[in-house]
């Protein structure tokens, strides 16, 4: 399938900005089951691109123009290959136990450890078992928007029950490591199936062995990650994967804006 992507993501400042500078993962993972076809960032000041420690494409803006309005959007197409499955080999430069840690983000407190024990800690094989915690963790934590903000652990999420795929992906990452499980947080988009604005996707990966590789799930649809999923970047909680982080100097208060379009190759010729 290709995915016909445009994300935008707008900051507007009570006062000038100083200086700023952010850290872009907006860049499609170059893993195996998907294939840039084109891709392009505008935004303004200076960028490096590098790989960060989980083999992300990352890049570093630097804008040191003073400015009350940042504007960066990305766009292009990527060719995801359902026939790959949801299955990822190591392809990082980090070991999968490096997965296995917990983060202040994905802590296990005691209601974590004993609800992945209810859903890891019976009979069958190590996927079926994954796939029973997420669609117990799918239905525990109910999805809703604005419950939650991203200093939200997994131990509160799942204490209130309720969050966005960030925070379902959290509790699914903790219960894992909590099992014993290596487990990461992945970013992206989903292809939702209009060309409607969506808001970027979160689900996670969960670790199999050296034979299998990753299995890919998302937690918000309880499915198994597939071609109408893109991946942007990986890593052990939402800090280490978000499309968009940094920091400035002066500005006030700010107002964020994300605009996020993901339509297939047909839309696009009938638009």
């Amino acid at each position: 399938m290709h995915l016909h992507i445009r994300h935008e993501t707008s900051y507007r400042y009570d006062h000038p900005v100083k200086y700023s500078i952010q850290s872009l993962r907006l860049t499609p993972r170059r893993d195996a089951g998907q294939r840039l076809l084109s891709w392009r960032i505008s935004a303004p000041g200076r960028r490096v691109e590098q790989a960060d420690a989980h083999g992300n494409v990352a890049h570093l803006m630097t804008y040191e123009e003073p400015h009350r309005e940042v504007s960066i959007v990305v766009s292009g197409v990527v060719d995801t290959n359902a026939a790959l499955g949801p299955l990822f080999e190591d392809e990082g430069p980090l070991a999968p136990l490096a997965y296995l840690a917990p983060t202040p983000l994905t802590r296990a407190d005691e209601r974590i450890r004993s609800f992945a024990a209810a859903a890891l800690g019976s009979g069958g094989t190590l996927v079926s078992r994954l796939e029973r915690l997420a669609g117990e963790v799918s239905t525990t934590v109910r999805y809703r928007r604005g419950v939650t903000s991203v200093n939200d652990d997994a131990a509160t999420v799942l204490s209130n029950a309720e969050g966005v795929c960030q925070d379902q992906a959290h509790v699914f990452i903790a219960c894992c490591r909590a099992a014993g499980v290596p487990a990461r947080y992945v970013s992206g988009y989903f292809y939702t199936g209009d060309s409607g604005d969506i808001a970027t996707h979160a689900w996670a990966d969960a670790w199999l062995g050296a034979s299998e590789g990753w299995l890919s799930i998302d937690l918000t649809h309880n499915t198994l990650a597939g071609e109408r999923h893109c991946r942007l970047a990986v890593g052990r909680d939402y800090l280490d994967a978000a499309p968009v982080r940094g920091v400035r100097q002066g500005g006030g208060g700010e107002r964020m804006d994300v605009a996020v379009a993901v339509a297939t190759s047909v839309q696009q010729q009938q638009q």
